[in-house]
């Protein structure tokens, strides 16, 4: 028998940013386009908590979008419509971050599993329009840890996560972040889409190569300067693709400079997350990524930039009754 809500209470999800890293294959020439690499990451999340009600509600950051989240998930897949959500925190919007598919889905996993029905995460980002062209957000809310998806085919479906690897325990993300800053979202992001120049064959095969081959062994080796230089060239490669849409090779130019300074210091991992206008830089020792960021903190005070250290992330979302049932501990899973 399905546990629901006299069971539970209330149910907690907490789901997890993630850093898109660069696209492999913009041709589309072997009948699946885009194909993305991905990082999740431990430290920044959405929080949604729902508990019985007896209307649909919302309340907190980007509420709005909750509900509407949720009443498309009741009206399509038949999730409850009588629940108060909560947004406790939200990743920040159009940063680079993912935080409309992390919303998104961890809105359909507490509706779900409030009634002890839990919905398919593939069949809630289907609904939602999520993974239109990347599937590294559904990959990071099922099971965190380094990702990379097949792009997407001809069908319907979100592209297919075709490797994880975990992110080694001892390295940091050093994350760029520009205050009020957004990337290209929306209309303005679709017709960027839609107007960008034909990618070349011989490029797109590179980039695969480079991913599968040097890329992901490096990461399985634990060789964060192998696997730094792989997500630098991917960078380089994709960033000219968009510069036109985006003023160059990265949306914000204070964020470009602190990217130069990283490489400069020895750091070949450097990059922006999607549009931006967040960047990174993967640095394989804690103790040099903290004096990075220490020092990048004083070379840039008073600008509009804020630096924070990161982890890696090697698990997905956490789907949690927040109060536990009366017969005992249950073991939330990520259905």
């Amino acid at each position: 028998m399905p546990r629901g809500v006299d069971d539970y209470g209330e149910v907690r999800v907490t789901a997890p940013a993630r850093l898109h890293l660069g696209f492999v294959d913009m041709h589309g020439g072997l009948g699946r386009r885009f194909g993305s690499l991905g990082l999740t990451l431990d430290g920044i999340a959405t929080t949604v908590r729902a508990h019985p009600s007896d209307r649909l509600t919302a309340a907190g950051p980007m509420a709005d979008r909750a509900l509407a989240a949720a009443r498309l998930l009741g009206e399509r897949l038949g999730l409850s419509t009588t629940a108060a959500l909560t947004v406790d925190q939200a990743i920040p919007q159009h940063v680079g971050l993912g935080s409309g598919t992390q919303l998104g889905l961890a809105v359909g996993a507490a509706l779900g599993r409030l009634r002890g029905e839990p919905a398919r995460i593939q069949d809630i980002a289907g609904v939602l329009e999520r993974g239109a062209r990347s599937g590294i957000g559904i990959g990071a809310f099922r099971d965190g840890g380094v990702i990379l998806d097949g792009g997407r085919g001809p069908g319907p479906e979100p592209p297919p996560v075709i490797a994880r690897l975990p992110f080694p325990e001892s390295w940091r993300v050093l994350l760029i972040l520009h205050r009020d800053g957004q990337g290209l979202h929306g209309s303005a992001e679709a017709a960027a889409f839609r107007d960008l120049p034909p990618f070349p064959a011989a490029a797109a095969a590179h980039l695969c190569r480079l991913t599968v081959m040097s890329a992901l062994p490096a990461l399985a080796e634990g060789d964060a300067d192998g696997f730094g230089r792989a997500v630098g060239e991917l960078q380089r490669t994709v960033g000219d693709h968009f510069a036109p849409f985006q003023g160059g090779r990265f949306t914000s130019p204070d964020v470009a400079a602190v990217l130069g300074w990283l490489e400069s210091q020895g750091i070949p991992g450097v990059g922006q997350s999607s549009w931006g206008p967040t960047g990174f830089a993967i640095v394989g020792d804690p103790d040099r990524a903290e004096a990075l960021l220490d020092t990048a903190r004083r070379r840039w005070r008073g600008s509009p930039l804020t630096f924070r250290l990161c982890r890696g992330r090697n698990r997905g979302a956490d789907i949690e009754p927040a109060v536990q049932p009366a017969f005992g501990h249950v073991n939330a899973t990520n259905d």
